[in-house]
């Protein structure tokens, strides 16, 4: 919440208020890495209320969105579709969708075994592992956020990673890539409890993002011992969106 607090330019309260808070986005240099401020429209929820991170001219709007539907309902359709039909016409519309999740620290203690070689590795063992194979677990982007990563091995041959990126000070995101013909295996949910725990070692939260659709990434969160902790949903101009459709 301290962090996501950064984020939205709010207080870590904020998000345990009995009421939904409305807050001017500003930029911040210790926000998250990839996220772009100060945001047109940021709505974030760790279960009791909205915070909504905006600009000015979305005031009106957004506040009536927010106060007008319950908070669940405010992250999906069809309640999105008022949001919506209300940005559109100010070329703005929702972007990204997505449920983050925080390790349970009993549940992430507990060792997990599969049938490979499992290997810590360091930015100078995964540099020439940039590429689409593994562009979940290592971003070319930002390769000096790609701090720490934890590969499985079959034979000396890499199928699956596990990457850890510095995305903030205090808190180090995990993205997963396994290859086909090694999955359902328990290599997913090895590699990142592992790699959850050496995060920890360094004195660093590991989190994990994935969208609510993606029931695969989803259950691999669960079994690797985190617990989904808060919801995001951030709207962009839909040039931006028209863009990343490319």
């Amino acid at each position: 919440m301290r962090q996501s607090a950064v984020d939205s330019g709010c207080k870590p309260e904020d998000f345990l208020a009995d009421d939904n808070k409305i807050v001017i986005s500003r930029p911040n240099q210790c926000a998250r890495k990839y996220l772009d401020l100060p945001f047109l429209c940021d709505l974030t929820s760790y279960g009791v209320n909205i915070v909504a991170s905006i600009s000015e001219e979305l005031t009106e709007i957004v506040s009536s969105y927010i106060n007008l539907f319950k908070v669940e309902h405010c992250f999906e359709t069809p309640n999105l579709h008022w949001l919506m039909n209300r940005l559109q016409p100010l070329n703005i519309n929702v972007c990204f969708m997505a449920e983050y999740f925080l390790p349970d620290a009993d549940a992430i203690k507990i060792p997990v075994t599969c049938p490979y070689e499992i290997r810590v590795l360091m930015p100078k063992d995964f540099s020439r592992l940039y590429s689409p194979l593994w562009g979940n677990a290592l971003c070319e982007k930002r390769k000096e956020l790609d701090v720490i990563a934890v590969g499985a091995y079959d034979n000396g041959n890499l199928i699956a990673l596990a990457g850890g990126s510095a995305d903030c000070d205090s808190m180090w995101q995990i993205g997963l890539d396994v290859l086909p013909l090694y999955r359902r295996q328990g290599v997913a949910t090895a590699i990142t409890r592992r790699l959850a725990n050496e995060i920890i070692n360094r004195g660093k939260v590991p989190f994990y993002c994935s969208a609510w659709s993606n029931i695969k990434s989803v259950r691999n969160a669960l079994k690797s011992g985190f617990k989904p902790a808060w919801v995001q949903l951030t709207c962009k101009r839909t040039r931006e969106i028209d863009a990343l459709n490319q």
